[in-house]
């Protein structure tokens, strides 16, 4: 935490189901308030394909790596969601200008390991890189790990062993002093696809359970149900590594739980916060959810955030008690039920009326917050606005059409709050090749997202 402040920002760029034909691309933003280029954009690297749907991100090395002599976190894994490619981005011979090291071919991971739709990426202590997948090579649902080898990148097989798997999978974090990887499920990939049909809520095709998995044996354990269609996404640990507790938000349910290690050496989870739904007309669905789709926890295991996509607003809770937290800061960003648009909300639990539309240096912005990314001092909120290419278009159209931003909160760390940056936005919508739909962010000496402390 007491680390020097963030510079730059990468952040993969998707032009997948925009109509524009056009490779993804990493951008690298200027973060540095002093810098004459500040929250622009001064570097793209593109890929060699179309439609790759660059998604999560993660580091050849990070904090697990810690003390491990020649290690040098110079290489970010962009794991692909729809074409399961796996790039690998050298960072370290030019942070600003990152250059394309490595191409993992999807056959490669379909041969070797059976799975498909590749996810979160995370390095491990022992020298290698593991990636959770959606599914199989076919589109079906399938919870599973791809290993790579942290030099040469060259896929090594499955991390799991055993004939039991779960049936999806999505997220995961691990912590050996416990001895546990958890895991998380969104949906069937070919079903997800194609965007969020209510119809698939009743056929078993979005997650319920997370999944634990022994870290030294690497076997399928326990399933702990946190309710019918509850998709759990994000899942983090406490950073504290001698603690056996974390929390995970599940989108479709729009709850938070906490997780954590029984007397009996069993993992269990308790809802600790329900985001209410809100009754409407001119949406999906008669319910509205507020659609947690991100969290994360602060480096001193104080503050989580979350972003609730489709209500439109950002909240930090005070955790210090993880089974009661405390709402302490909210910001609306957006999001589907603002003052004027075709939503009508009927009956809200928490509103007196609608927010008005967000808009920031003249632009109104379209979509809702989506993906965080803390500072590392706790003071500064990063936000960009889009989900997955598929779903943006169905629920945002208007994403589409006039891009992503991303957006700065300042955040009070001692007694919590939010507010907005006015001086800070990177309009997506302005880029050379048309707008596009920015996702996750990372910094170049590691987050609270990227980094696991052994």
């Amino acid at each position: 935490m007491k680390g020097p402040r963030e510079e730059i920002i990468y952040v993969p760029c998707i032009y997948r189901n925009t109509g524009r034909g056009r490779p993804d691309f990493l951008a690298t933003v200027d973060v540095d308030p002093k810098s004459p280029t500040y929250s622009q954009v001064i570097h793209r690297l593109p890929m060699p394909n179309v439609g790759d749907e660059l998604h999560h991100s993660g580091w050849n090395v990070c904090s697990s790596c810690f003390g491990a002599r020649g290690k040098r976190r110079n290489r970010l894994v962009l794991p692909s969601l729809i074409s399961s490619r796996i790039y690998v981005v050298d960072t370290g011979t030019d942070p600003r200008a990152p250059r394309l090291f490595k191409v993992v071919n999807p056959e490669e991971v379909f041969w070797k390991c059976g799975l498909g739709y590749p996810h979160t990426s995370h390095c491990l202590g022992s020298g290698e890189i593991m990636i959770s997948t959606l599914g199989d090579p076919a589109g079906n649902g399938k919870g599973g790990f791809i290993l790579l080898d942290a030099e040469t990148f060259e896929v090594k097989g499955n991390w799991e062993r055993g004939d039991e798997t779960p049936p999806l999978g999505y997220d995961f974090w691990y912590q050996p002093r416990h001895n546990v990887l958890i895991s998380t499920e969104w949906g069937v990939p070919k079903c997800l696809g194609y965007g969020f049909d209510p119809r698939d809520l009743k056929k078993g095709r979005y997650g319920r359970r997370l999944n634990v998995w022994d870290w030294s044996c690497h076997r399928y354990v326990q399933a702990i149900d946190v309710g019918e269609d509850s998709a759990p996404l994000e899942i983090r640990f406490l950073h504290d590594p001698d603690a056996a507790e974390g929390f995970v938000g599940c989108t479709l349910s729009s709850a938070i739980h906490r997780f954590f290690k029984t007397q009996e050496g069993r993992w269990a989870a308790e809802k600790v916060i329900q985001v209410p739904p809100k009754k409407v007309e001119g949406w999906l669905l008669p319910e509205m959810p507020g659609f947690i789709t991100d969290i994360l926890i602060s480096l001193d295991d104080r503050f989580l955030f979350l972003s609730n996509w489709i209500h439109g607003d950002v909240r930090m809770y005070d955790v210090s008690d993880t089974r009661r937290p405390r709402l302490v800061g909210q910001v609306f960003l957006g999001g589907s039920i603002t003052r004027g648009g075709p939503v009508k909300v009927c009956e809200d639990e928490e509103l007196q009326s609608q927010p008005e539309p967000f808009v920031i240096q003249g632009k109104r912005v379209a979509g809702g917050p989506q993906m965080l990314q803390l500072s590392l001092d706790g003071r500064r909120l990063y936000v960009t606005t889009s989900l997955y290419s598929a779903w943006d278009r169905q629920f945002y159209p208007d994403l589409i059409t006039e891009g992503a931003v991303m957006l700065q909160l300042d955040v009070d760390p001692e007694r919590g709050g939010l507010s907005v940056n006015r001086e800070f936005l990177v309009d997506f919508g302005q880029e050379p090749g048309g707008p596009c739909l920015a996702h996750e962010m990372r910094y170049p000496g590691g987050d609270c997202t990227s980094d696991i402390w052994v």
